[in-house]
């Protein structure tokens, strides 16, 4: 059985191995067919008004019927058409390259040289079989002029050409390096959120145990047991999730309730709950577990620091194109020194993460008494992203 999954794995591989190469072969042929496009194109133009100059000469001097020289002048441009690929070679076969500038320099010089003999060529072909006008100075002679009356021309016009397809290669990298840099960051984003994500529910599930650990030494049985079952539903909750990086603020408000009643059994009749959520906010994109570190603070530096019971506001509301969630406490207040928790701290950083600088947290006292923590991120939804 064995043998056999082996060999349908080694199967699968040849087959993939194969897509690819057939894959890679089809964009060959594609990019060479985009290539000979271009070519038609930039020769077509010069092809055709040297044919309508070539037969307005004509006409002035009074020789219209003549259309030998007029094709004549057409295909001329043609031919050189024919001779670009020639450029598009060396300009991948010799870059340009600061290690190796004089052997690049060189080797341009030569085809730019080889592309004037070879045009002036075709063109001695061209007028031998089209115009056919008997040449009567020696042959020597007759090329030589040619080639000194093509060569500027043929200079210039292999450089232009060699320029461009310089321009369109190093804007064609510089597109593929910012495309592989995005891809990059993104990849560095994402596990980065992955090592906050996977640091934050060990911390919550340490925090979680520590307190069933305190209602058991207390030989408070019953809501150990209750708190053990919130617990089991917020753990198969976590596992459940599909590891996205953003959930609906609906979904987080219900984790955050699961989570609170587990406090409100180890707080008994100390913990009261008032919540203030916007309806119309209840489908904005939030990322995953951003109030548990919030509510989690406010617990711990707010309720568990006074003998009477505490009260804990839960609001989230739209302003200004922004999503606000705010958790405020009636506690003691905010000290600097209540900041440097591992849920507060992996709150910002994923955060910053996720949006830059326009998605914030911030923790101040209440004007009341008490301390506030408000985190403001761009408001969106799974329709318009």
């Amino acid at each position: 059985m064995r043998t056999v999954d082996c060999r349908m794995f080694l199967v699968f591989l040849g087959r993939r191995k194969l897509d690819a190469v057939a894959a890679e072969s089809i964009n060959g042929v594609f990019r060479l067919r985009r290539l000979w496009l271009v070519i038609a194109a930039a020769t077509l133009v010069p092809a055709f008004l040297s044919a309508f100059t070539s037969y307005m000469n004509a006409k002035v001097v009074g020789r219209p019927g003549d259309w030998r020289l007029v094709v004549f002048a057409a295909c001329l441009w043609l031919t050189f058409g024919v001779l670009t690929p020639v450029i598009y070679f060396l300009a991948g076969r010799f870059p340009l390259n600061r290690e190796k500038i004089a052997l690049t320099i060189l080797a341009h010089i030569i085809g730019a040289l080889v592309l004037c003999l070879s045009w002036t060529s075709l063109g001695i072909l061209l007028s031998v079989f089209l115009v056919r006008n008997p040449n009567r100075e020696p042959f020597a002679r007759y090329y030589t002029s040619w080639i000194l009356t093509n060569l500027p021309w043929s200079v210039f016009l292999y450089f232009s050409v060699l320029g461009c397809v310089f321009a369109f290669s190093y804007y064609r990298e510089a597109r593929e390096r910012e495309a592989q840099q995005a891809r990059l960051a993104a990849q560095l984003a994402e596990a980065r959120l992955g090592a906050l994500r996977m640091q934050l529910n060990p911390h919550f599930l340490f925090n979680s145990l520590n307190a069933i650990t305190v209602l058991v030494r207390d030989q408070n049985t019953r809501d150990a047991a209750h708190m053990l079952e919130l617990l089991s539903a917020i753990l198969r909750q976590v596992l459940k999730s599909d590891k996205r990086n953003e959930v609906t603020l609906d979904k987080e408000l219900q984790f955050t309730e699961r989570y609170l009643a587990i406090e409100q059994v180890r707080f008994s009749d100390r913990l009261r709950v008032n919540w203030s959520i916007d309806p119309s906010v209840r489908d904005a994109l939030v990322p995953e577990f951003i109030l548990q570190p919030l509510v989690e603070n406010a617990v711990r530096h707010g309720i568990a620091n006074q003998a009477d019971a505490g009260v804990m506001e839960i609001t989230a509301a739209r302003s200004d194109g922004h999503l606000v969630l705010s958790v405020k406490d009636d506690g003691p207040g905010y000290y600097p020194t209540s900041e440097s928790g591992v849920g507060l701290t992996n709150t910002r950083a994923r955060l910053d993460t996720l949006f830059g600088e326009a998605g914030s947290l911030e923790l101040l006292n209440a004007p009341a008494g008490g301390a506030i923590a408000t985190v403001r991120l761009p408001f969106r939804t799974e329709t318009i992203g």
